[in-house]
């Protein structure tokens, strides 16, 4: 599983040197983080539309396309910040054993 994320992320920095003509990668990091940022925005709306239809269909596929979609336009926000999706596995690994009520009472305290 982290091996493609490690080849998106390797893509995604490749195509930070790219013309914008070059691909949509490409243009959305040219257009700048706002785009991108729409971007991620709309595919989670997508998202959940998807999931909600998929609640009553019981078919699923759509609701894993968006899901591919909303990842992927976030690991592009990432990339524009600067930041390797490792960063987000490392955080997600940390929680492991963690009560999710603990963790959020941490960040509340900090």
């Amino acid at each position: 599983m982290t091996d493609t994320l490690a080849r998106l992320a390797q893509v995604l920095e490749e195509r930070k040197q790219a013309a914008p003509d070059s691909s949509y990668v490409a243009s959305l990091y040219h257009k700048g983080l706002n785009k991108i940022l729409e971007k991620v925005g709309e595919e989670s709306v997508e998202t959940i539309l998807a999931a909600k239809d998929a609640a009553i269909s019981q078919q699923y596929d759509d609701v894993i396309y968006e899901t591919a979609d909303l990842w992927f336009h976030s690991l592009i926000m990432l990339s524009a910040l600067g930041q390797h999706p490792q960063a987000v596995l490392d955080e997600l690994d940390r929680r492991f054993g963690l009560s999710g009520h603990a963790e959020k009472a941490a960040r509340t305290q900090s």
